[in-house]
């Protein structure tokens, strides 16, 4: 059986994709909604952890979509800053 050992920023990355499928799953099961700041800022979170952790574990296609879900989830908090929120 394999020994796995996880440093500081692999326990990051992990925290980020659990908080971008738990934002997944409060949608799913409409405990949230796309425009809920919940929502939002579980994505922002989870894609600035997941990059972070990137920096030192680096894999350009999972760099490139994180860095596309910060910039899609920041332009869609902007949107609904100006257009209200709704709760989660």
């Amino acid at each position: 059986m394999a020994h796995i050992e996880m440093d500081l920023f692999q326990w990051l990355g992990f925290g980020g994709m659990l908080c971008i499928v738990l934002a997944y799953f409060l949608l799913q099961i409409g405990k949230c909604d796309v425009h809920s700041l919940t929502y939002q800022l579980l994505n922002l979170t989870g894609a600035v952890a997941l990059i972070v952790s990137l920096y030192v574990h680096f894999n350009l296609g999972s760099f490139l979509i994180e860095i596309f879900w910060i910039v899609i989830t920041v332009y869609g908090i902007v949107k609904n800053l100006s257009n209200g929120y709704k709760k989660c």
